[in-house]
């Protein structure tokens, strides 16, 4: 996998939603990140960075912000992103599924269209659980993607409740959060342990 995306690193910011180029996307993602986010300076903990285009984002306006990336390359592209936005993230290569760091660190794990992909899906929801502060939240972006891969709303929802109390969801299908239409169903969860 880490290689998979090694290889996808130089041309993962051309996807509106990666990258975050366009001014109406980024918009969009900042106003429903910070809808949802504990007021910044908060401790955010972004794994499966990519690129770190919402590690930046958040940095911006004020959240002490970490990333973790399989990838190299994509850590790599991160850094670079950071330092050309005069903001400080710190960057890491390591595992989504355990993260290297300690118990309570966060107010905050953030994930984009990465729980889908893990291969113990309900293992690392138990461990980004414990990286939570009391009162933390989990935000995950997923989706049931038109390929057949992806996690559907529901499943995730009750994946989500083995380990927390309250879970939202919201339909994520305004074609601006993705630079276009699309046909397939995503969605942000909210989790409170």
């Amino acid at each position: 996998m880490r290689e998979y995306w090694n290889a996808f690193a130089p041309t993962f910011d051309d996807e509106p939603d990666h990258g975050l180029r366009d001014p109406l996307v980024r918009r969009a993602w900042k106003d429903l990140l910070l809808g949802v986010l504990p007021p910044s300076p908060a401790d955010v903990l972004d794994l499966g960075c990519g690129t770190g285009s919402l590690s930046v984002l958040l940095a911006e306006v004020g959240y002490r912000v970490s990333g973790v990336d399989l990838a190299e390359q994509m850590v790599e592209a991160a850094k670079a992103k950071a330092t050309a936005a005069g903001v400080d993230v710190r960057f890491e290569q390591g595992d989504a599924a355990q993260p290297p760091h300690e118990p309570h660190s966060f107010d905050v794990v953030l994930t984009r269209h990465v729980l889908w992909a893990l291969p113990d899906p309900a293992g690392a929801l138990e461990r980004w659980v414990e990286l939570l502060r009391p009162e933390g939240q989990l935000v995950l972006v997923e989706g049931r993607w038109e390929t057949g891969g992806g996690i559907a709303a529901d499943d995730c929802e009750a994946l989500l409740r083995t380990h927390c109390r309250s879970v939202r969801v919201q339909r994520l299908d305004d074609p601006t959060f993705w630079g276009r239409e699309i046909s397939d169903a995503r969605y942000l969860a909210i989790a409170r342990p």
